[in-house]
């Protein structure tokens, strides 16, 4: 992949403009996380409904506390006791940072800092953070590979990166905002081996 493909995306992304980033585990739909109108741009590309909330993928977790801040504490313990790594951790979102992501439930965020294939990994490191969602329509499968997004997305985009196939199974997204937490999806990996990594780091 060419560096100029690469500052092209960074370019897409701090003007405003979508692009598809390959991820750790599917093609990613991405936008600047940092204002609303990005995202609301993003949501109308894909056909996503306002009141569903889209996570934040930073390049790593010191960019992670950068954006929110309240993650450090008992946040931060649990975040680094999985991450980098392919899963959405949704965490209590105090200061309700990022109105625009957060759908229904402003006082939670999903987070994730992915082990990002190379091309993106370049991207995220020329703009901290993107927000992300599978690049499919609603409803479709997830996608595993460049060809296998939409064209109507894929035609939209200001840059679609290729990273060859990709694992294709979504994050395994884990709720830490209650007393006990609570496994929303199972994905690239098994819930139960995360969940009892994070109760050796609480207890």
């Amino acid at each position: 992949m060419d560096e100029q493909d690469v500052i092209r995306a960074a370019e897409a992304i701090r003007g405003g403009g979508s692009v598809i980033l390959p991820t750790d585990t599917v093609y990613g739909l991405c936008a600047s996380p940092y204002r609303a109108e990005p995202v609301e741009r993003l949501y109308r590309l894909k056909g996503r409904e306002p009141q569903q909330p889209t996570a934040i993928i930073a390049s790593d977790i010191d960019m992670l506390f950068e954006c929110v801040p309240e993650l450090r504490g008992r946040s931060g313990l649990i975040l680094r006791s999985l991450l980098p790594g392919p899963y959405t951790l949704i965490l209590p979102n105090p200061a309700r940072r990022y109105r625009w992501l957060t759908g229904t439930t402003p006082d939670a965020i999903g987070v994730r800092v992915p082990e990002l294939p190379d091309v993106s990994a370049r991207v995220l490191s020329l703009v901290g953070a993107v927000a992300a969602t599978s690049a499919n329509l609603p409803g479709g499968p997830d996608p595993q590979r460049l060809e296998d997004v939409p064209v109507e997305l894929t035609a939209k985009v200001a840059v679609a990166l290729d990273g060859g196939a990709l694992p294709g199974s979504p994050s395994t997204v884990l709720d830490f905002t209650a007393e006990q937490p609570r496994v929303v999806r199972e994905g690239a990996v098994p819930a139960d081996a995360a969940l009892a990594r994070v109760a050796a780091v609480l207890s």
